[in-house]
């Protein structure tokens, strides 16, 4: 089981998954859902090693394990903990 929250909020989810639809029920506002336009950029503020290795978008656009995009992010195990901008 896999855990995807905020301060508010959490989702459950299968070992593996993308966190795109946590994410998205978290409120998290999405663009393109690709990995293209940045709008689900998200701050890991806990769990980011339970977080696969980032993407080649990830690495292109140059981030960092902290930084994520929710569309691309796929969550090993365990919990990870985010921050977005809500507007």
């Amino acid at each position: 089981m896999a855990i995807v929250k905020t301060n508010d909020n959490q989702v459950v989810l299968s070992n593996g998954d993308l966190i795109r639809d946590a994410c998205e029920e978290l409120g998290v506002l999405f663009g393109c859902r690709s990995g293209l336009c940045g709008t689900c950029m998200i701050d890991i503020v806990g769990g980011e090693e339970n977080l696969f290795e980032l993407t080649e978008e990830e690495v292109a656009m140059d981030r960092d394990r902290k930084h994520r995009l929710a569309c691309q992010a796929k969550i090993k195990e365990g919990t990870v903990t985010i921050n977005f901008d809500k507007f």
